[in-house]
């Protein structure tokens, strides 16, 4: 199937071929029939990918202050790296999108195959999108009307938050598309408009939906117009719908207002407020999130669990229900609002109409309905790739298959795999467009959608699961019964039954490896480490300072059943290292945990059967700027240290100074080199499966 993406380096646009979505739990599989390009959203992201690195930084100071933390903990090159790992990343563009039900999961209530719906997808064939972001289409609504609701219920909710009554004065400034139906709802509700923009034609747009307007480009002053519209008292509420890094909106807004007069925000404007303008009238002042309650809640959107109506009237999915009702009724009247059609193909066509200098408004993006055989090609879950580069390649290289291209996927363990010498075959995702990418970058054969398929191939040799941390098992278990051998980047898995299930799978498959990608062990100065600590005697002292910071509290990883929490999820990585420096098994440990919202700041401390002890701090409180991971051995009055993976200071030992790397080595490529060469060798594994069970024990008993 066919995907509009953008190109976040060049910001160019392309029509990409995209392996059809997987229909996953609480989604709906959609075909598209229609799609609108949302211009103010869509045209900031366009000028985005089309600045340069400077104008880039510049729209994005917070992600520049970063970088420069970044290049002092770890360096120029892999700052460098990381900046242009997400510079290459492809945007899926689009959220305004109407369709028919292909598929619904077993678990979907409401809604059944053929059924027309409105939803947040993407501009695309299809769509796989989760239940509560759809709304059925009422049969009096056209598909062109309907591809209007995402952007009619952000309208919408920026003008529940502003809680207009009937013959209440407000101001809507700016009269892009989320504008005018701002306007025609808030007539529709019975309140006096006046819109303000500088474009002759949407003005004209808002006088026929029953506004009066100002004209700020012929030099109409909205200050004296809303006075007199207002008669006098100030008008009760203003609706900010513009979008500009201009705080004027704001300024203006505020003086328009009456005393205690309500201000919302729905488009994007800087917001550098005086607090003269807010405290003399007591003025209210609210941004609007998008669509309504229930944006940006996993729990909501991801798991379908929907909000009590009881208690929450008005969530984004009950928004779109109302958008659409309001469209059969004729309350909005959308047809003035298209200006522009273009086909799937010429999708960049449309994107330069968009940041052109020409008049545009509603930009529609029209889908070819399917015949039989087109209709086989968009369900299609595997999309062959452009030759990869196998220059170089040694005969007996192991053939690889991934299963997962998330991020960390696509900057570290692919690239290492790469540099290891595998060969790559197939690489997959939920929803196609990472597969895609990371199958073009680096040379995979074909990309995919289904995991299973992956699983069945008799050529694929080594499955590397880079997954979300809940489905591990079941892809190691499932890999492992399909007899190939197994790398999963940790953890392993997240419950005690979960291990007991893969120990047991593991001791029916003796002849597969089953590695976890515990990388810092193989790390050049951990093996250098490892090294020196074998000719000292008697116990060592080892204390581990990671600087993992703070993640939000909606973040996956802290959801003890998706992520296993940071101690399982993250902080195992620590635990093997120590494990491994030790070289013996660990016989007892505690963990200190400070009083926090988060409780992600903790102490672990390990005692090892020789003796040895260990400690791993683990904290989240601390600053970006400091280095994120330094070890300490304390050996026979010897001290060794190492920062970051990169730098080796010896205080004490004999013969070593300070050995500093060209730039950080976590350990990935030689990582993946020392399971690829147990797979072709059938060697030993490179980490021993009963230190792998090891230290997943530890993380369960410690989280």
């Amino acid at each position: 199937m066919k995907q509009v993406l953008q190109h976040l380096r060049t910001g160019t646009i392309d029509v990409a071929d995209i392996p059809c979505p997987r229909v996953g739990p609480g989604h709906l599989l959609i075909r598209t029939s229609r799609s609108l390009i949302s211009a103010g959203t869509e045209r900031m992201l366009v000028d985005f990918g089309r600045a340069n690195l400077i104008g880039k930084a510049r729209q994005q100071p917070d992600k520049l202050r970063a970088a420069f933390d970044k290049v002092r903990t770890d360096g120029l090159l892999p700052t460098l790296s990381a900046i242009q790992h997400k510079l290459d990343q492809p945007l899926p563009l689009g959220y305004c999108n109407a369709g028919i039900v292909m598929d619904a999961a077993a678990d979907v209530i409401g809604f059944q195959v053929g059924d027309r719906v409105a939803c947040n997808g993407r501009h695309a064939q299809v769509v796989s999108v989760p239940v509560n972001l759809c709304a059925r289409i009422p049969d009096a609504v056209t598909d062109d009307e309907a591809a209007f609701t995402a952007v009619g219920a952000i309208a919408l909710q920026g003008i529940r938050l502003l809680q207009p009554t009937i013959g209440e004065a407000v101001v809507v400034i700016g009269l892009g598309v989320v504008g005018q139906l701002a306007t025609q709802l808030l007539r529709a509700n019975g309140c006096r408009v006046l819109a303000v923009d500088p474009d002759l034609d949407r003005l004209a747009l808002a006088r026929i939906a029953g506004a009066e307007t100002v004209d700020i480009a012929a030099g109409e002053d909205p200050l004296v117009t809303a006075a007199r519209f207002s008669r006098e008292r100030g008008v009760d509420g203003v609706l900010i719908t513009a979008a500009t890094h201009s705080s004027e909106p704001i300024h203006q807004a505020a003086l328009m207002c009456r005393r205690r007069g309500r201000i919302v925000l729905v488009g994007v404007t800087g917001l550098e407020l005086s607090r003269d303008d807010f405290y003399k009238k007591e003025l209210s002042f609210q941004v609007s999130c998008s669509y309504g309650p229930g944006r940006y809640d996993p729990d909501y959107e991801e798991s379908g669990h929907d909000y009590p109506v009881g208690f929450v009237r008005w969530t984004e999915q009950r928004n779109f229900e109302a958008v659409l009702d309001a469209m059969a009724d004729g309350r909005l009247a959308l047809g003035p609002l298209v200006t522009h059609r273009f086909p799937l193909a010429q999708a960049g066509s449309a994107y330069e109409l968009l940041s052109g200098r020409h008049s545009s408004l509603g930009i529609l993006i029209e889908y070819p309905t399917p015949d039989v055989t087109s209709d086989t090609q968009l369900r299609a879950s595997r999309v062959a790739l452009p030759p990869g580069q196998t220059v170089g390649q040694r005969a007996d290289a192991v053939t690889v298959a991934f299963i997962g291209s998330g991020n960390h996927a696509t900057s570290a363990l692919i690239p290492a795999f790469k540099a290891a010498g595998a060969r790559l075959l197939t690489v997959s995702s939920n929803g196609g467009v990472t597969a895609m990418h990371a199958g073009r970058r680096h040379g995979f054969i074909d990309a995919t959608t289904d995991t299973t398929s992956i699983l069945r191939d008799p050529s694929v040799e080594a499955v590397v699961v880079a997954t979300r941390h809940d489905s591990h098992a079941n892809l190691v278990i499932g890999a492992l019964e399909a007899g190939k051998h197994v790398f999963v980047e940790k953890p392993l898995c997240l419950t005690v039954d979960e291990l007991a299930a893969i120990e047991a799978c593991v001791r029916q498959r003796r002849g597969l490896t089953l590695m976890v990608g515990f990388n810092r062990r193989f790390a050049p100065l951990s093996q250098r480490l490892k090294t020196l600590l074998s000719a000292a005697t008697g116990p060592k002292s080892f204390v581990m300072t990671v600087n993992a910071g703070m993640v939000g509290p909606d973040h996956w990883t802290r959801d003890r059943t998706i992520g296993g929490g940071r101690v399982v999820g993250e902080a195992c990585h620590f635990i093997d290292l120590l494990r491994f420096l030790a070289g013996c098994p660990i016989v007892a440990q505690s963990q200190l945990r400070m009083e926090s919202p988060s409780g992600d700041t903790l102490t672990l401390s390990f005692r090892f059967e020789d003796g040895s002890i260990g400690t791993a701090h683990y904290f989240a409180n601390g600053s970006k700027a400091f280095p994120k991971e330094r070890l300490e051995v304390f050996a026979n009055g010897r001290v060794l240290q190492l920062d970051n993976f990169r730098t080796l200071r010896g205080f004490g030992w004999k013969g070593v100074g300070r050995v500093r790397l060209w730039r950080q080595d976590k350990g990935h490529v030689a990582c993946a080199a020392a399971f690829l060469r147990a797979v072709r060798t059938t060697d030993t594994a490179p980490i021993p499966f009963d230190d792998i069970v090891e230290v997943t024990r530890s993380t369960f008993a410690l989280a």
